[in-house]
């Protein structure tokens, strides 16, 4: 009969959590989190096979933090751009946290729709919330998240990292721009038009790209 296990599973992640919390990713290892657990590794993997079901499980709980830490998108308007504001500042107050749910490394390449499934319920959410307050078809919206996404993953990176110091001002300034000059390509209906093509005449080749009238402003990004 096996033995009873000491911690649950859900006390073991909550303890790996913390502890990634406080002192990073690499520091959540057998020993760490069985002195933390104020015991042996042994209970740890009475639990878990190994110490990568440990992080997963960890991240799992990381990941509904984050969705009440962005719970509140409902009550801003535009929704979907607070809950891209919310990610770039979750990067900036809690760098370990981003690492552990958006920067991982994998043993293998992986897609980028791989990568979306990981995020959760938040992209069902994020693409109503385009498709209703924007009125883009759903493939449309789609696109808008899926660059969107990318956008504002760039910047939490750049947070968590170090790299900037991003005011709350410019975090909103640059992902509005980005999602004005995204949504004015879907709206033109001429987002296959964005290849990178030989052209002696720049200005010209601008000229040419029927959504780039920069006479026009999109309003409330």
């Amino acid at each position: 009969m096996p033995p009873k296990p000491k911690f649950t599973k859900e006390e073991i992640a909550e303890t790996a959590l913390r502890i990634i919390k406080e002192e990073g990713v690499g520091a959540l290892t057998a020993r760490s989190l069985g002195a933390a657990l104020g015991t042996s590794a042994r209970p740890i993997f009475t639990a878990y096979q190994n110490m990568d079901e440990v992080k997963n499980a960890a991240r799992r709980i990381a990941l509904r933090e984050f969705e009440a830490y962005a719970g509140d998108f409902e009550n801003y308007t535009p929704a979907f751009k607070r809950i891209g504001m919310l990610m770039v500042s979750y990067a900036v107050n809690e760098p370990e946290m981003f690492k552990l749910l958006f920067m991982q490394e994998h043993k293998e390449n992986r897609s980028f729709d791989n990568t979306m499934q990981d995020l959760g319920g938040m992209v069902d959410i994020c693409v109503n919330l385009i498709e209703r307050d924007y009125k883009l078809m759903p493939d449309e919206a789609k696109t808008m998240f899926q660059q969107m996404w990318v956008h504002a993953y760039g910047l939490g990176v750049m947070s968590a990292m170090r790299v900037c110091d991003f005011s709350e001002d410019q975090i909103a300034e640059m992902l509005g721009q980005a999602f004005a000059g995204f949504l004015m390509m879907l709206k033109s209906g001429k987002k296959d038009s964005c290849a990178v093509q030989p052209s002696t005449d720049f200005a010209g080749a601008v000229n040419d790209i029927p959504y780039l009238n920069f006479d026009r402003k999109e309003e409330n990004v």
